[in-house]
């Protein structure tokens, strides 16, 4: 039976999150880049950027919904100074040969915006027990401004996908895909993905960021955010056949258009960073992504923390195309 997901929240959060977001239903407040990793049916970790940029927290619970209720630990915290001290942005949780990793971005105290991705790794059986070990930065070709890596496994190889800028051009940042040789090295030169070319991604700052993977229906979709991050901030597309090689640009296709959108009659706005996950029967495809209540932001939007984790339902069509809904509200199926 389909519900709207703010009828659901309503009777399984606590009220002090209604009472920050009571015009807009959400799943986790203050919570921007959410990141699900599903380890079975019963078993989902949630991780994300804190509004201090401080720290990387993990929550444990037996459903997607369930992690609106789970207390979160704190597993790692900045440096007082150098690398890993400063902007510690969109965290991803993952699972590789049986141990644990963490990818995230950071800059320094002294260098807020020389952003660069790093690992830590947990050989534990839950990532929320043991310890983790800083693996130091991502090894990537050449050495310029690059965040928010996510992996996935396609055909018995592990691929991974992240935003860097390259000196040669003028935009903030493209994506790349490359296969991993290793947690930490690429076994491959990286590969351009998409370039923010179009009207749409350059509005504030020209960007293509925050990548998320979705193998179905025989196709391979990453979904990637774009422009600045107030209500410009939107999401577009790229497909490829499974069966395609994934390392020849040829291989995708990118949406003309946004295909998920600020909305004022939803108080949706800049919605984007997000990831996908099956729900616990493995029977439905969700969306987790970020987005605030509101349009108008004093100052930096970086430095409004009112990004909250929101969730939507993402049907299939029968030819294979995610139906993002941008005229609907987050919805679930129970």
């Amino acid at each position: 039976m389909r519900k709207l997901f703010a009828g659901l929240i309503a009777v399984l959060m606590f009220d002090s999150v209604l009472a920050q977001t009571a015009d807009a239903p959400v799943l986790i407040p203050n919570r921007a880049d959410p990141w699900v990793y599903r380890e079975a049916g019963d078993s989902y970790y949630f991780t994300a950027s804190v509004p201090e940029f401080d720290r990387i927290e993990l929550r444990h619970a037996s459903s997607v919904l369930g992690l609106a209720q789970a207390i979160p630990q704190v597993v790692w915290r900045k440096k007082a100074k150098g690398p890993m001290s400063l902007n510690i942005w969109a965290p991803e949780l993952h699972r590789i040969d049986g141990a644990w990793y963490i990818y995230f971005a950071a800059g320094e105290v002294d260098k807020p915006f020389h952003i660069r991705t790093y690992v830590l790794k947990n050989t534990s059986a839950s990532p929320l027990q043991g310890q983790w070990t800083e693996l130091g930065l991502l090894q990537l070709p050449w050495d310029s401004f690059n965040l928010d890596a996510t992996l996935f496994k396609h055909q018995g190889q592990q691929y991974l996908v992240w935003a860097q800028q390259d000196k040669l051009k003028s935009y903030n940042s493209a994506l790349w895909i490359a296969r991993l040789k290793s947690p930490t090295e690429l076994a491959t030169q990286p590969v351009l993905l998409t370039e923010p070319l179009l009207d749409w991604e350059r509005i504030g700052y020209k960007v293509n960021e925050g990548p998320a993977v979705l193998q179905s229906h025989g196709k391979v979709f990453i979904s990637y955010s774009a422009s600045a991050t107030d209500h410009h901030y939107a999401m577009g597309l790229l497909t490829a056949p499974a069966d395609a090689d994934l390392l020849d640009p040829a291989s995708w296709h990118k949406a003309a258009e946004p295909v998920f959108y600020s909305n004022a009659d939803l108080k949706r706005f800049g919605p984007g960073h997000n990831s996908f996950v099956l729900d616990k029967n493995g029977q439905h495809w969700l969306m987790l992504y970020h987005a605030r209540n509101y349009k108008e932001i004093q100052g930096n939007p970086l430095a409004d923390g009112n990004r909250h984790t929101r969730l939507r339902q993402l049907p299939i069509s029968a030819q294979g195309e995610l139906q993002f809904g941008q005229q609907l509200p987050d919805q679930w199926d129970e």
